[in-house]
């Protein structure tokens, strides 16, 4: 099994970013939570987590709504 994340811009597009890939959920899971700050700073709105071809979850890089 093969972890990574997939960038999506405002509109959902896609969006480049590192091409990393983690053996584990909580490897993926822990790099993203180190760099997300410079991925949203780069465009990117929200992640996808996918295990090879199937996406686990979607995840905001947005600040929550007050």
């Amino acid at each position: 099994m093969s972890w990574s994340w997939r960038y999506e811009g405002a509109n959902g597009e896609p969006v480049d970013g590192p091409t990393e890939s983690f053996g584990s959920q909580a490897d993926a899971e822990s790099w993203i939570g180190q760099t997300w700050r410079e991925l949203a700073a780069s465009g990117v709105t929200s992640v996808a987590l996918v295990e090879d071809d199937r996406v686990e979850y979607r995840m905001s890089l947005l600040p929550a709504a007050e």
